[in-house]
């Protein structure tokens, strides 16, 4: 993990691509004093939810500014594979992207362009922020931005093969609620699908592993977190600050109520 110097974000793409160990936490609050803290515990990067999270630009730049604050690594799970909101992302500061819902190689080549200046790809010059942190020179800037693409979808997973080999897709990533969904599941958690999920997982670890590049996945804990390392995942996500938020109350209520009995 990181040791919080001013330089931990340096570089977070090549980390990626090398498949070093990467640990993240995930971010659904619009709150970047909080946003700061969890930045300076020692994740090697925080992600942002675009998606589903609670958070708007101004959101998103506050929170990719706190992030950039602590010497960590800032990535965004932006709203859909579409150019406007990767840029934007990316103009924001961040250094990489995580791009849900893709379904074919087409779609993964769409996304790396969209994170790309030409000549590699259709990403508009003009960045206001993000040339502060990042480049600044497009070609610099290319090198630096990491394209994550989600597999969560029945789609994906047919097309994992061609996905995981398009060139500039630098990390495979497993979005597991989505995945299950997928599979037949009657919620994001349904134990029923567990021995199709469980196939589906080691598909995508095969497939990523096979075309070289890192993959990762969100999980709910530390401990599953760990195990997914150990079956040969390259990078995870960790739960998330509203999760925790309500989790920690809760334990705290908890042991009042006891110690009142």
């Amino acid at each position: 993990m990181t040791n919080n110097s001013t330089n931990g974000a340096t570089g977070f793409a090549e980390r990626l691509r090398s498949k070093r160990r990467t640990i993240g936490y995930w971010v659904v609050c619009d709150n970047p004093v909080a946003t700061e803290r969890i930045a300076m515990s020692g994740y090697d990067f925080v992600c942002l939810d675009a998606q589903h999270g609670l958070l708007e630009y101004r959101g998103l730049l506050a929170g990719i500014t706190a992030i950039d604050a602590a010497g960590t690594a800032a990535l965004v799970r932006v709203q859909a594979n579409d150019q406007f909101w990767i840029s934007q992302a990316l103009d924001a500061g961040a250094r990489g992207v995580i791009v849900p819902m893709i379904d074919t190689a087409a779609e993964a080549a769409a996304a790396v362009a969209a994170c790309r200046f030409p000549p590699l790809g259709v990403r508009s010059n003009g960045a206001l922020r993000a040339g502060l942190r990042i480049g600044p020179s497009p070609a610099e800037a290319n090198a630096e931005i990491a394209c994550v693409v989600m597999i969560e979808t029945a789609s994906g997973l047919r097309n994992v093969d061609e996905i995981a080999s398009v060139p500039g897709v630098d990390a495979i990533y497993i979005g597991p609620s989505d995945l299950r969904l997928s599979l037949g599941g009657t919620s994001s958690t349904d134990p029923s699908v567990d021995a199709e999920f469980d196939e589906a997982v080691r598909t995508v670890l095969k497939a990523a592993q096979a075309a070289g590049k890192a993959v990762g996945m969100h999980c709910p804990d530390g401990v599953t977190a760990a195990r997914r390392l150990a079956e040969g995942f390259d990078w995870v996500s960790i739960a998330n600050d509203l999760v925790h938020l309500e989790q920690t109350v809760k334990i705290h209520l908890a042991q009042l109520s006891n110690g009142c009995d």
